[in-house]
Protein backbone atom coordinates (compact mmCIF):
# COMPACT_ATOMS: atom_id res chain seq x y z
CA UNK A 1 0.00 0.00 0.00
CA UNK A 2 2.97 2.30 -0.43
CA UNK A 3 3.88 4.83 2.21
CA UNK A 4 0.34 5.22 3.56
CA UNK A 5 -1.62 3.07 6.02
CA UNK A 6 -4.06 0.49 4.75
CA UNK A 7 -7.13 2.62 5.45
CA UNK A 8 -5.80 5.28 3.06
CA UNK A 9 -7.02 3.40 0.03
CA UNK A 10 -7.32 3.97 -3.69
CA UNK A 11 -10.55 6.02 -3.60
CA UNK A 12 -9.15 8.34 -0.92
CA UNK A 13 -5.97 8.98 -2.88
CA UNK A 14 -7.91 9.73 -6.05
CA UNK A 15 -10.26 12.03 -4.11
CA UNK A 16 -7.28 13.91 -2.64
CA UNK A 17 -5.74 14.34 -6.06
CA UNK A 18 -9.04 15.73 -7.40
CA UNK A 19 -9.13 18.06 -4.38
CA UNK A 20 -5.73 19.47 -5.34
CA UNK A 21 -6.31 19.57 -9.09
CA UNK A 22 -9.80 21.08 -8.99
CA UNK A 23 -8.81 23.41 -6.16
CA UNK A 24 -6.22 24.82 -8.55
CA UNK A 25 -8.92 25.33 -11.17
CA UNK A 26 -11.10 27.07 -8.56
CA UNK A 27 -8.28 29.46 -7.79
CA UNK A 28 -7.33 29.97 -11.42
CA UNK A 29 -10.54 30.10 -13.44
CA UNK A 30 -12.40 33.02 -11.84
CA UNK A 31 -9.41 35.14 -10.82
CA UNK A 32 -6.63 34.64 -13.40
CA UNK A 33 -8.38 37.21 -15.65
CA UNK A 34 -8.01 39.73 -12.81
CA UNK A 35 -4.25 39.05 -12.77
CA UNK A 36 -4.16 39.55 -16.54
CA UNK A 37 -6.05 42.82 -16.19
CA UNK A 38 -3.58 43.91 -13.49
CA UNK A 39 -0.85 43.29 -16.08
CA UNK A 40 -2.59 45.91 -18.30
CA UNK A 41 -4.07 43.49 -20.85
CA UNK A 42 -7.29 44.64 -22.54
CA UNK A 43 -10.33 42.31 -23.01
CA UNK A 44 -9.27 41.24 -26.52
CA UNK A 45 -5.80 40.25 -25.31
CA UNK A 46 -7.27 38.52 -22.25
CA UNK A 47 -9.45 36.44 -24.55
CA UNK A 48 -6.43 35.51 -26.67
CA UNK A 49 -4.33 34.55 -23.65
CA UNK A 50 -7.16 32.46 -22.19
CA UNK A 51 -7.51 30.68 -25.53
CA UNK A 52 -3.84 29.62 -25.50
CA UNK A 53 -4.32 26.50 -23.32
CA UNK A 54 -7.05 25.27 -25.63
CA UNK A 55 -4.67 25.50 -28.59
CA UNK A 56 -1.63 24.04 -26.82
CA UNK A 57 -3.62 21.03 -25.64
CA UNK A 58 -4.08 19.94 -29.27
CA UNK A 59 -0.44 18.78 -29.19
CA UNK A 60 0.13 18.26 -25.46
CA UNK A 61 -2.83 16.02 -24.67
CA UNK A 62 -2.46 13.42 -27.44
CA UNK A 63 1.26 13.19 -26.69
CA UNK A 64 0.66 12.63 -22.97
CA UNK A 65 -2.25 10.21 -23.39
CA UNK A 66 -0.41 8.21 -26.05
CA UNK A 67 2.58 7.79 -23.75
CA UNK A 68 0.28 6.82 -20.88
CA UNK A 69 -1.54 4.19 -22.97
CA UNK A 70 1.50 2.73 -24.70
CA UNK A 71 3.63 2.53 -21.58
CA UNK A 72 0.72 1.80 -19.21
CA UNK A 73 2.06 4.66 -17.05
CA UNK A 74 -0.86 6.90 -16.06
CA UNK A 75 0.58 7.78 -12.66
CA UNK A 76 4.04 8.60 -13.98
CA UNK A 77 2.76 10.85 -16.75
CA UNK A 78 0.40 12.62 -14.33
CA UNK A 79 3.24 13.38 -11.92
CA UNK A 80 5.51 14.60 -14.73
CA UNK A 81 2.79 16.95 -16.01
CA UNK A 82 2.21 18.34 -12.52
CA UNK A 83 5.92 19.09 -12.07
CA UNK A 84 6.18 20.72 -15.49
CA UNK A 85 3.11 22.85 -14.81
CA UNK A 86 4.54 24.06 -11.51
CA UNK A 87 7.77 25.11 -13.21
CA UNK A 88 5.85 26.92 -15.96
CA UNK A 89 3.73 28.98 -13.55
CA UNK A 90 6.77 29.94 -11.49
CA UNK A 91 8.34 31.33 -14.68
CA UNK A 92 5.11 33.22 -15.40
CA UNK A 93 5.16 35.15 -12.10
CA UNK A 94 7.55 37.99 -13.12
CA UNK A 95 6.26 38.35 -16.71
CA UNK A 96 4.89 41.76 -17.68
CA UNK A 97 4.95 41.95 -21.48
CA UNK A 98 1.81 40.58 -23.17
CA UNK A 99 3.82 38.41 -25.56
CA UNK A 100 5.88 36.96 -22.72
CA UNK A 101 2.74 36.25 -20.71
CA UNK A 102 1.17 34.49 -23.69
CA UNK A 103 4.24 32.35 -24.37
CA UNK A 104 4.88 31.39 -20.74
CA UNK A 105 1.22 30.66 -20.09
CA UNK A 106 1.19 28.43 -23.17
CA UNK A 107 4.27 26.62 -21.83
CA UNK A 108 2.69 26.04 -18.42
CA UNK A 109 -0.53 24.92 -20.11
CA UNK A 110 1.34 22.35 -22.20
CA UNK A 111 1.95 20.46 -18.96
CA UNK A 112 -1.24 21.41 -17.15
CA UNK A 113 -3.89 20.62 -19.77
CA UNK A 114 -3.24 16.84 -19.99
CA UNK A 115 -3.79 16.37 -16.26
CA UNK A 116 -7.58 16.31 -16.21
CA UNK A 117 -8.07 13.74 -19.01
CA UNK A 118 -5.32 11.62 -17.47
CA UNK A 119 -6.87 11.97 -14.01
CA UNK A 120 -10.30 10.97 -15.34
CA UNK A 121 -8.81 7.96 -17.13
CA UNK A 122 -6.96 6.93 -13.97
CA UNK A 123 -10.05 7.35 -11.79
CA UNK A 124 -12.51 5.66 -14.15
CA UNK A 125 -10.21 2.69 -14.71
CA UNK A 126 -9.28 2.20 -11.05
CA UNK A 127 -12.74 2.86 -9.64
CA UNK A 128 -14.36 0.64 -12.24
CA UNK A 129 -12.04 -2.23 -11.33
CA UNK A 130 -13.10 -1.76 -7.70
CA UNK A 131 -16.80 -1.37 -8.59
CA UNK A 132 -16.94 2.17 -7.23
CA UNK A 133 -18.96 5.01 -8.75
CA UNK A 134 -17.05 7.91 -10.31
CA UNK A 135 -19.34 10.76 -9.19
CA UNK A 136 -19.02 10.40 -5.39
CA UNK A 137 -15.20 10.50 -5.70
CA UNK A 138 -15.11 13.26 -8.31
CA UNK A 139 -17.40 15.47 -6.21
CA UNK A 140 -14.53 16.18 -3.78
CA UNK A 141 -12.81 17.97 -6.61
CA UNK A 142 -15.87 20.14 -7.02
CA UNK A 143 -15.94 20.82 -3.27
CA UNK A 144 -12.32 21.88 -3.47
CA UNK A 145 -13.12 24.10 -6.45
CA UNK A 146 -15.60 25.97 -4.26
CA UNK A 147 -13.22 26.24 -1.30
CA UNK A 148 -10.34 27.44 -3.47
CA UNK A 149 -12.58 29.94 -5.20
CA UNK A 150 -14.03 31.32 -1.96
CA UNK A 151 -10.59 31.61 -0.35
CA UNK A 152 -9.24 33.43 -3.39
CA UNK A 153 -12.33 35.65 -3.42
CA UNK A 154 -11.44 36.78 0.09
CA UNK A 155 -7.79 37.20 -0.91
CA UNK A 156 -8.80 39.28 -3.96
CA UNK A 157 -10.31 41.83 -1.57
CA UNK A 158 -7.21 41.90 0.62
CA UNK A 159 -4.23 41.77 -1.73
CA UNK A 160 -3.32 43.41 -5.02
CA UNK A 161 -4.51 41.52 -8.10
CA UNK A 162 -0.93 41.19 -9.37
CA UNK A 163 -0.16 38.91 -6.39
CA UNK A 164 -2.98 36.42 -7.08
CA UNK A 165 -0.59 34.37 -9.21
CA UNK A 166 1.15 33.17 -6.04
CA UNK A 167 -2.04 31.49 -4.86
CA UNK A 168 -2.16 29.61 -8.15
CA UNK A 169 1.46 28.52 -7.76
CA UNK A 170 0.77 27.24 -4.23
CA UNK A 171 -2.26 25.28 -5.46
CA UNK A 172 -0.23 23.61 -8.21
CA UNK A 173 2.45 22.67 -5.66
CA UNK A 174 -0.25 20.83 -3.70
CA UNK A 175 -1.27 19.09 -6.91
CA UNK A 176 2.29 17.82 -7.35
CA UNK A 177 2.27 16.50 -3.79
CA UNK A 178 -1.09 14.75 -4.31
CA UNK A 179 0.07 13.19 -7.59
CA UNK A 180 3.04 11.70 -5.77
CA UNK A 181 0.66 9.76 -3.47
CA UNK A 182 -1.10 7.97 -6.33
CA UNK A 183 -0.27 4.30 -6.72
CA UNK A 184 0.76 2.85 -10.09
CA UNK A 185 -2.24 1.50 -11.98
CA UNK A 186 -1.80 -1.20 -14.59
CA UNK A 187 -4.08 -3.11 -16.91
CA UNK A 188 -4.25 -6.69 -15.66
CA UNK A 189 -6.15 -8.25 -18.53
CA UNK A 190 -4.83 -6.69 -21.70
CA UNK A 191 -7.21 -6.38 -24.62
CA UNK A 192 -5.97 -6.71 -28.19
CA UNK A 193 -4.76 -3.34 -29.41
CA UNK A 194 -7.18 -1.77 -31.88
CA UNK A 195 -6.43 0.99 -34.36
CA UNK A 196 -6.44 4.42 -32.77
CA UNK A 197 -8.09 5.74 -35.90
CA UNK A 198 -11.08 3.45 -35.46
CA UNK A 199 -12.67 5.58 -32.76
CA UNK A 200 -12.58 8.63 -35.04
CA UNK A 201 -14.40 6.68 -37.76
CA UNK A 202 -17.38 5.86 -35.56
CA UNK A 203 -20.27 8.33 -36.02
CA UNK A 204 -21.59 7.84 -32.49
CA UNK A 205 -18.23 8.61 -30.89
CA UNK A 206 -17.80 11.68 -33.08
CA UNK A 207 -21.31 12.88 -32.23
CA UNK A 208 -20.53 12.58 -28.51
CA UNK A 209 -17.31 14.58 -28.95
CA UNK A 210 -19.08 17.31 -30.92
CA UNK A 211 -22.01 17.56 -28.53
CA UNK A 212 -19.87 17.64 -25.39
CA UNK A 213 -17.38 20.13 -26.80
CA UNK A 214 -20.08 22.55 -27.93
CA UNK A 215 -21.96 22.47 -24.63
CA UNK A 216 -18.80 22.95 -22.58
CA UNK A 217 -17.51 25.67 -24.95
CA UNK A 218 -20.72 27.60 -24.36
CA UNK A 219 -19.28 28.49 -20.93
CA UNK A 220 -16.59 30.69 -22.55
CA UNK A 221 -18.11 34.10 -21.74
CA UNK A 222 -18.91 32.92 -18.21
CA UNK A 223 -15.42 31.56 -17.57
CA UNK A 224 -13.60 34.46 -19.15
CA UNK A 225 -15.65 37.51 -18.27
CA UNK A 226 -18.32 36.91 -15.62
CA UNK A 227 -15.90 37.93 -12.84
CA UNK A 228 -14.94 41.11 -14.69
CA UNK A 229 -18.59 41.85 -15.51
CA UNK A 230 -19.80 41.33 -11.94
CA UNK A 231 -16.85 43.28 -10.55
CA UNK A 232 -17.71 46.17 -12.85
CA UNK A 233 -21.29 45.90 -11.60
CA UNK A 234 -20.14 46.54 -8.04
CA UNK A 235 -19.93 42.99 -6.66
CA UNK A 236 -17.03 42.37 -4.28
CA UNK A 237 -14.73 39.34 -4.44
CA UNK A 238 -16.64 37.33 -1.82
CA UNK A 239 -19.96 37.85 -3.60
CA UNK A 240 -18.47 36.84 -6.94
CA UNK A 241 -16.93 33.74 -5.40
CA UNK A 242 -20.27 32.90 -3.77
CA UNK A 243 -22.03 33.08 -7.14
CA UNK A 244 -19.47 30.73 -8.66
CA UNK A 245 -19.81 28.47 -5.62
CA UNK A 246 -23.57 28.13 -6.04
CA UNK A 247 -23.07 26.70 -9.51
CA UNK A 248 -20.46 24.23 -8.34
CA UNK A 249 -22.59 23.16 -5.37
CA UNK A 250 -25.35 22.24 -7.83
CA UNK A 251 -22.75 20.18 -9.71
CA UNK A 252 -21.63 18.51 -6.46
CA UNK A 253 -25.18 17.45 -5.60
CA UNK A 254 -25.58 15.81 -9.01
CA UNK A 255 -22.23 14.00 -8.67
CA UNK A 256 -23.12 12.80 -5.15
CA UNK A 257 -26.34 11.20 -6.32
CA UNK A 258 -24.99 9.73 -9.56
CA UNK A 259 -25.50 6.14 -8.40
CA UNK A 260 -29.06 6.95 -7.27
CA UNK A 261 -30.26 8.62 -10.45
CA UNK A 262 -33.32 7.01 -12.08
CA UNK A 263 -32.53 4.35 -14.68
CA UNK A 264 -33.95 6.63 -17.34
CA UNK A 265 -31.16 9.14 -16.67
CA UNK A 266 -28.65 7.29 -18.84
CA UNK A 267 -25.46 9.07 -19.95
CA UNK A 268 -27.02 10.07 -23.27
CA UNK A 269 -29.99 11.66 -21.51
CA UNK A 270 -27.66 13.55 -19.16
CA UNK A 271 -25.79 14.95 -22.16
CA UNK A 272 -29.04 16.19 -23.71
CA UNK A 273 -30.05 17.74 -20.37
CA UNK A 274 -26.72 19.58 -20.31
CA UNK A 275 -27.43 21.19 -23.68
CA UNK A 276 -30.93 22.24 -22.67
CA UNK A 277 -29.72 23.65 -19.34
CA UNK A 278 -26.94 25.60 -21.04
CA UNK A 279 -29.22 27.10 -23.68
CA UNK A 280 -31.68 28.27 -21.00
CA UNK A 281 -28.97 29.59 -18.70
CA UNK A 282 -27.15 31.70 -21.29
CA UNK A 283 -30.37 33.01 -22.88
CA UNK A 284 -31.45 34.53 -19.57
CA UNK A 285 -27.92 35.80 -18.83
CA UNK A 286 -27.98 37.69 -22.15
CA UNK A 287 -31.08 39.57 -20.99
CA UNK A 288 -29.19 41.31 -18.13
CA UNK A 289 -31.15 39.60 -15.34
CA UNK A 290 -31.57 41.28 -11.94
CA UNK A 291 -29.08 40.33 -9.24
CA UNK A 292 -31.66 38.31 -7.31
CA UNK A 293 -32.02 35.97 -10.30
CA UNK A 294 -28.30 35.22 -10.63
CA UNK A 295 -28.13 32.53 -7.89
CA UNK A 296 -30.99 30.64 -9.55
CA UNK A 297 -29.25 30.81 -12.91
CA UNK A 298 -26.06 29.54 -11.29
CA UNK A 299 -27.91 26.42 -10.16
CA UNK A 300 -28.25 25.54 -13.85
CA UNK A 301 -24.49 24.88 -13.78
CA UNK A 302 -25.50 21.49 -12.42
CA UNK A 303 -26.92 20.78 -15.88
CA UNK A 304 -24.77 22.84 -18.25
CA UNK A 305 -21.54 21.49 -16.76
CA UNK A 306 -22.39 18.69 -14.30
CA UNK A 307 -24.85 16.68 -16.41
CA UNK A 308 -22.72 17.25 -19.51
CA UNK A 309 -19.60 15.98 -17.75
CA UNK A 310 -21.21 12.89 -16.22
CA UNK A 311 -22.97 12.05 -19.46
CA UNK A 312 -19.79 12.42 -21.48
CA UNK A 313 -17.69 10.36 -19.05
CA UNK A 314 -20.31 7.62 -19.06
CA UNK A 315 -20.50 7.49 -22.85
CA UNK A 316 -16.73 7.51 -23.30
CA UNK A 317 -16.24 4.78 -20.69
CA UNK A 318 -18.85 2.56 -22.31
CA UNK A 319 -17.52 3.14 -25.80
CA UNK A 320 -13.72 3.08 -25.62
CA UNK A 321 -11.68 -0.15 -25.22
CA UNK A 322 -9.69 -0.19 -21.99
CA UNK A 323 -6.42 -0.13 -23.94
CA UNK A 324 -7.55 3.14 -25.54
CA UNK A 325 -9.09 4.74 -22.47
CA UNK A 326 -6.52 7.52 -22.19
CA UNK A 327 -6.48 7.99 -25.97
CA UNK A 328 -10.28 8.39 -26.01
CA UNK A 329 -10.04 10.93 -23.20
CA UNK A 330 -7.35 12.66 -25.23
CA UNK A 331 -9.59 12.89 -28.27
CA UNK A 332 -12.32 14.33 -26.04
CA UNK A 333 -9.92 16.86 -24.53
CA UNK A 334 -8.75 17.94 -27.99
CA UNK A 335 -12.35 18.43 -29.15
CA UNK A 336 -13.10 20.39 -25.98
CA UNK A 337 -9.95 22.44 -26.49
CA UNK A 338 -10.66 23.35 -30.09
CA UNK A 339 -14.23 24.37 -29.32
CA UNK A 340 -13.26 26.29 -26.18
CA UNK A 341 -10.35 28.03 -27.92
CA UNK A 342 -12.63 29.31 -30.66
CA UNK A 343 -15.36 30.27 -28.20
CA UNK A 344 -12.95 31.93 -25.76
CA UNK A 345 -11.23 34.00 -28.45
CA UNK A 346 -14.65 34.96 -29.84
CA UNK A 347 -15.93 35.82 -26.37
CA UNK A 348 -13.26 38.49 -25.91
CA UNK A 349 -14.42 40.35 -29.01
CA UNK A 350 -18.11 39.80 -28.25
CA UNK A 351 -17.78 41.00 -24.67
CA UNK A 352 -15.78 44.07 -25.70
CA UNK A 353 -18.44 44.98 -28.28
CA UNK A 354 -21.70 43.88 -26.62
CA UNK A 355 -21.04 43.31 -22.91
CA UNK A 356 -23.16 40.61 -21.31
CA UNK A 357 -25.30 40.29 -24.46
CA UNK A 358 -22.43 38.08 -25.65
CA UNK A 359 -24.16 35.30 -23.70
CA UNK A 360 -26.69 35.05 -26.55
CA UNK A 361 -24.02 33.50 -28.76
CA UNK A 362 -23.25 31.01 -25.98
CA UNK A 363 -26.93 30.02 -25.84
CA UNK A 364 -26.83 29.17 -29.55
CA UNK A 365 -23.68 27.08 -29.06
CA UNK A 366 -25.25 25.16 -26.17
CA UNK A 367 -28.39 24.53 -28.21
CA UNK A 368 -26.27 23.17 -31.06
CA UNK A 369 -24.56 20.87 -28.57
CA UNK A 370 -27.95 19.65 -27.36
CA UNK A 371 -28.89 18.80 -30.93
CA UNK A 372 -25.62 16.88 -31.24
CA UNK A 373 -26.49 14.92 -28.10
CA UNK A 374 -29.83 13.94 -29.61
CA UNK A 375 -28.04 12.78 -32.75
CA UNK A 376 -25.60 10.72 -30.66
CA UNK A 377 -28.51 8.97 -29.00
CA UNK A 378 -30.13 8.25 -32.36
CA UNK A 379 -26.89 6.81 -33.77
CA UNK A 380 -25.94 4.63 -30.81
CA UNK A 381 -26.12 0.86 -31.33
CA UNK A 382 -28.87 -0.90 -29.41
CA UNK A 383 -27.59 -1.75 -25.96
CA UNK A 384 -24.55 0.53 -26.30
CA UNK A 385 -23.76 4.01 -25.06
Amino acid sequence: MGRFPLKFGFSARVAIFYVALCGTIGVHLPFFPLWLKAKALDPQLIGIVLAAPQIVRIVAIPLATRIADRRDALRGVLLSCALGSLAGYILLVPANDAAAILLLFALASAFYTPMMPLADTYALRGLGARQRAYGPVRLWGSVSFVVGMMATGVAADLIAARHLIWIIVAAIFLTVAAAATLEPLHIVHLQPTTSRRKLLREPTFLAVLIAASLIQASHAVYYGFSTLDWSRGGFDGVTIAALWAIGVIAEIVLFAFQSRLPKGMAPGVLLIAGGVGGALRWTVMALDPPSLLLPWLQILHGLSFGATHLGTMGLITQHAPVRQAATAQGYLAIALGLAMAAAMALSGWLYAAYGDRAYAAMALIAAAGGVGAVVANKLRPRGAL
